[in-house]
């Protein structure tokens, strides 16, 4: 994962957080939670072992 995807899915999380105090709709934070997890452990898989030889 590129620097730039990551700083767009972190964005986009907060984005639906944002969205979720507008609107008070339980799906909108169940979705940013998720969009959230997934941006950190895909960043975290690419720091890790994500190097080829």
């Amino acid at each position: 994962m590129g620097p730039w995807a990551f700083f767009a899915g972190l964005l986009a999380s907060v984005m639906g957080m944002g969205k979720w105090q507008e609107t008070g709709s339980p799906w909108w934070l169940g979705g940013s939670i998720a969009l959230f997890v997934i941006v950190l452990v895909s960043g975290l898989a690419s720091l890790g072992g994500g190097k080829k030889p």
